[in-house]
């Protein structure tokens, strides 16, 4: 769900071109802040002759509310599970079949049978990875692996944590961390999630994306991460860890789909055949290191790649989605976070 590496406005239009050539039509791209590799698509544009226009945006919401007010003028989004199958069932994507698109032999059949996409008639994965928690060990030197870094942190974190602002991680976050069952409507659990929220925002010193520098720099020390922002900032400091909280850890998967409105369809079309080719993916997840679903991939990538702490993950480890909640449930979680961002 999600995964902005930096702080961005949504829709500020970035205009990616290859060259002279004149362009064989367009494209245009709404994605995550920071989360396109520029020599995709560059390689896209001069292998296609199509002028791609990229704009960015910080949340599956935001997405969803421009897309849903019309005269956007997108024709990809790059949706996370569960707001593809949210946006399958309001009728705004193309059925595009990928599963009969050349490339599509090189999806490992472990994404292929997804929830929110049975078969993959609308959807071609882009990353898939895990919300956990990022900390700085010179600052903290105990267990990493638990959602307390953020809810209950001792005293060398407080203050100096950065928790995403991302409804659904976050609830699903502390949903985990009281042993509480997710897409919840029990009132007095909730009460109890609600209170918990409210006091450890107390010890929280932000709620923003932009985490990668931050930790690099040391002016964030924990937080509420995604793996692959995580990893970036390791890179930078090598201090930085990433922890995957025992009580529970969400997996997530951004997914390239096309437009109901989308008025290039073909060009659409080709970009999703396009991130399905081996080496294609591996740009993708060498700019913004989280995983992709393409057999193959590995032989692009360096190989410390597939090893590093933030992609191989726990032997416990499996990947858990977390569905669509009903709209019942969706407006308790809404309550709730509109009182924490206060």
């Amino acid at each position: 769900m999600k995964r902005p590496i930096i702080g961005v406005a949504a829709a500020a239009g970035l205009l990616l071109f290859a060259g002279p050539a004149a362009a064989e039509g367009e494209l245009n791209i709404f994605n995550w802040g920071n989360y396109t590799n520029p020599k995709l698509i560059e390689k896209f544009e001069q292998t296609h002759h199509v002028k791609v226009t990229l704009s960015d945006y910080d949340s599956n919401d935001s997405m969803l509310a421009k897309i849903k007010a019309g005269g956007h003028g997108y024709d990809i989004v790059v949706p996370s599970d569960y707001m593809v199958k949210i946006m399958i069932g309001e009728g705004l994507l193309l059925e595009t079949r990928p599963n009969q698109m050349s490339n599509f032999k090189n999806l490992s059949k472990q994404w292929a049978g997804v929830y929110f996409d049975e078969g993959r008639n609308y959807s071609v994965p882009w990353q898939w990875g895990t919300t956990g928690v990022t900390v700085n060990t010179k600052t903290y030197g105990g267990d990493i692996n638990t959602w307390a870094m953020v809810f209950d942190p001792p005293e060398e974190l407080k203050g100096k944590i950065n928790v995403v602002p991302e409804m659904n991680d976050v609830m699903n976050a502390a949903l985990f961390y009281k042993g509480f069952p997710y897409c919840n409507s029990n009132r007095e659990q909730l009460k109890e999630v609600s209170d918990m929220l409210v006091a450890a925002k107390k010890d929280w010193l932000s709620m923003e994306y932009g985490n990668v520098e931050r930790f690099g720099k040391e002016d964030i020390h924990a937080g509420v991460n995604w793996n692959g922002a995580s990893m970036r900032a390791r890179l930078s400091n090598p201090a930085v860890a990433y922890g995957y909280p025992k009580e529970g850890i969400g997996t997530w998967m951004d997914n390239v789909v096309v437009l109901k409105d989308a008025k290039n369809i073909e060009n659409a079309k080709l970009f999703q055949n396009f991130i399905m080719d081996p080496e294609n993916a591996a740009m993708i997840s060498d700019f913004a290191k989280y995983a992709n679903a393409i057999d193959g991939s590995e032989k692009f990538l360096p190989a410390e790649f597939a090893q590093a702490p933030e992609i191989k993950a726990p032997s416990w480890y499996k990947p858990v989605f977390v569905p669509p909640c009903p709209q019942e449930v969706n407006e308790l979680y809404t309550k709730i976070w509109t009182n924490l961002m206060k």
